[in-house]
This record gives structure tokens, C-alpha cells and sequence, in this order.
């Protein structure tokens, strides 16, 4: 491969807003790009057609000496730029992803059993399971519900794609069902200040499943289950209890129970 190789991917990447950016979009480990950029590692033959792909080159164009590179970038830019988002959303998900940039989530990335008050069923208490990992620069997760409301019926997976966000000193959280597209989720949790997380409670707003779909908010407890969990095990876990049930700890159950106070004006989180 040219010596070059290192001077075309970073000519291609200053189409781009930053390497972070580049990153994201291409789903790959920041630090192993740069090995890339500096010149001390060199893609694969599957990375160097995947770095073709994205940024609109041929594999013997990215290896060409720089000079005739840039000379050839130079007469189709508007091929390099057109992948880059133009959406009126863009500035402000920068924005956000800047902000909670500011406050480290790798203590929070893992495995989660979610706890609150179904809305689809009401009466019954809804476990969940989140995976909360890191892609690129973003935090991001995925909550898969199982829902089966007596033994004899279906069993119903619900698979919700988000983002996280740490702004100043709360946890927002914003999926979407990814299977149908018919709800969109969100969650805010307090942070732990605890050396070791072991429970996150907040607040969740979305819809319930049923046919007449109600704005419903309910409290909601995080149990942190570690880096690593025998997923499928975890999923059989998931599902409807109800509101005795052993199955779930009496700690938990008092954590959602969705009553308002006397003077409490607002339907309230509490830590």
C-alpha cells in the first residue's frame, strides 16, 4: 500500500465535520482509525472496500500518490459531500451529543432489567431488558420487551432503539419501537453518585399497546445487571408479573408504585 494512504483518508475526511463524525458513520473504533490516519496500521481488505464505500472512491484511487488524489477529489467534491447530513435536526442532535459529551457514561454502559407498571396490561408489572453500549462517540441502547398475557397466547417481542444523553445532572433517555414504528419512549433517570450502580430510578412516557393508545407516565426503576449476561437467560426472565409476585423485590415493587401525594401538584419521580 502507497505511503500516501494515510494523507488521501485524511483528505477525504476534511469533506467530513470532524474524524469523531467519520467515526460514527462508519461504525468503527476511533482509536484504530487513527492508526489509520497516522500510518501505523493499515485496513484489512474488507475495511479498505468498506473505506472505498463510504466515501465514494475506487481502491486504486485511495492508494494513488497524493498529489494525483487530490487533483482527483478535487473535480467531483460533490460526490465526497453528499452523504453529509443536511437534515435541520442535525445541528441540534450535534448539539445535545456536545453537551453530554461533557459527563463520562461509561459507568452506566451494560446490562439492565427495567422495571414499571405495564401499560399495555394494566395491573401488571413489566420487566424489561436494556443493553446500554457505545457506538463511536454516541451512547446508545436497546430495550427488548416479551410480553405473553396468559400461557396460552403468543409470546410478543418488542424491540426499542435510543440514544442517551447526560445533561447536567439527569439521564435522558429516547427510543422508538424499531419493528412496527408505532411509539416513541422516554425515560429520565437520576445518575448514581454510588461508587458501584446497582439501581437508576425515574420517569417514562409513551403510549400504551393496547388498541386505544394512551399517553401513559409511569415510574421506573433500572436494575444494573453487569458488563456481561447470558442474554437469552435474561430475556426468559422478562415478561408480565403480577403485582405479588416473588418473583419481583418488594424494594422494586415500592420504587414504581405510581401514587401521588397529598401535595404533590405533579406526577413525580422520586430518587
Amino acid at each position: 500500500m502507497q505511503d500516501d494512504f494515510p494523507s488521501n483518508l485524511k483528505l477525504l475526511c476534511s469533506y467530513y465535520k470532524s474524524i469523531a463524525d467519520v467515526c460514527r458513520r462508519l461504525d468503527i473504533n476511533r482509536s484504530q482509525f487513527n492508526r489509520y490516519l497516522s500510518g501505523r496500521s493499515r485496513p484489512s481488505a474488507n475495511m479498505l472496500m468498506k473505506l472505498c464505500d463510504f466515501f465514494g472512491v475506487e481502491k486504486h484511487e485511495i492508494l494513488l500518490p497524493y498529489s494525483q488524489f487530490e487533483r482527483l477529489v478535487k473535480v467531483r467534491p460533490k460526490r465526497l459531500e453528499a452523504d453529509a447530513p443536511d437534515h435541520p435536526l442535525w445541528p441540534h442532535l450535534q448539539q445535545l451529543a456536545q453537551w453530554s459529551a461533557n459527563h463520562n457514561l461509561d459507568r452506566y454502559l451494560g446490562y439492565y432489567f427495567e422495571y414499571y407498571q405495564s401499560m399495555a396490561c394494566p395491573g401488571k408489572i413489566l420487566r424489561t431488558l436494556v443493553c446500554i453500549e457505545k457506538q463511536g462517540e454516541q451512547v446508545v441502547y436497546q430495550r427488548t420487551e416479551r410480553l405473553q398475557e396468559s400461557p396460552s397466547d403468543k409470546v410478543f417481542h418488542g424491540k426499542y432503539l435510543g440514544t442517551v444523553h447526560y445533561l447536567t445532572d439527569r439521564i435522558f433517555m429516547a427510543d422508538y419501537e424499531s419493528l412496527t414504528g408505532h411509539e416513541i419512549t422516554q425515560t429520565i433517570l437520576f445518575p448514581s453518585f454510588k461508587n458501584r450502580i446497582s439501581r437508576l430510578t425515574g420517569l417514562k412516557l409513551g403510549v400504551s399497546g393496547s388498541g386505544e393508545r394512551m399517553p401513559c407516565c409511569a415510574r421506573v426503576v433500572y436494575e444494573y445487571l453487569g458488563l456481561e449476561v447470558d442474554v437469552l437467560n435474561a430475556l426468559s426472565l422478562c415478561g408480565l408479573y403480577n403485582q405479588d409476585s416473588d418473583a419481583i423485590d418488594d424494594s422494586v415493587r415500592h420504587s414504581i408504585h405510581n401514587d401521588v401525594g397529598m401535595y404533590e401538584w405533579h406526577f413525580r419521580a422520586r430518587p
